[in-house]
This record gives structure tokens, C-alpha cells and sequence, in this order.
């Protein structure tokens, strides 16, 4: 598998299943790192914390914990979510 040398915004939401404009605040809020061109930006695939197409243990524990913090936070709620 090859990995892509730059992906859009839009690639990079999809990726992390969040919005494009949240992708927007990443870069501009300098949490994602991304280069301009023209009206548009590019985001090295590796900046996502992907390795070869995976996650980096970094990552991948950063969002065991992030799953974690909001089952403890709000487990009943998304039990009831899951029934409708």
C-alpha cells in the first residue's frame, strides 16, 4: 500500500471523521500542520498521526483514552442513543 505524499481537507476529515471546517480550525490553530497552495491546502498524511497508512501508538492511546473519558462521561446517554 502506498500512502499518498499530500491529501486535501477534505481527505483529512474523512480520515479523522471530523468536518472539513473543524479541519480548518486544526490548521489555523496550528494543531495540523498543512502548506497553502493557492486557495487551497495540503496536509502531509503522516501529520495525522498515520504511519504507513496506520495509526502511531501515539494516536492510537490518544484515542483509547479519548473513548474511555466519554463512555465514563457519557455512558448512559449513548446507551440511549443506541436504542433509538
Amino acid at each position: 500500500m502506498t500512502v499518498k505524499k499530500y491529501i486535501s481537507t477534505t481527505e483529512a476529515a474523512k480520515i479523522l471523521g471530523i468536518s472539513t471546517v473543524a479541519v480548518f480550525k486544526k490548521i489555523k490553530s496550528g494543531l495540523l500542520p498543512a502548506q497553502k497552495v493557492g486557495r487551497n491546502y495540503i496536509i502531509d498524511p503522516l501529520d495525522l498521526g498515520l504511519k504507513g497508512g496506520r495509526l502511531s501508538r501515539k494516536t492510537e492511546k490518544q484515542i483509547g483514552e479519548a473513548v474511555k473519558r466519554v463512555v465514563s462521561e457519557y455512558g448512559e446517554a449513548l446507551k440511549k442513543l443506541g436504542r433509538e
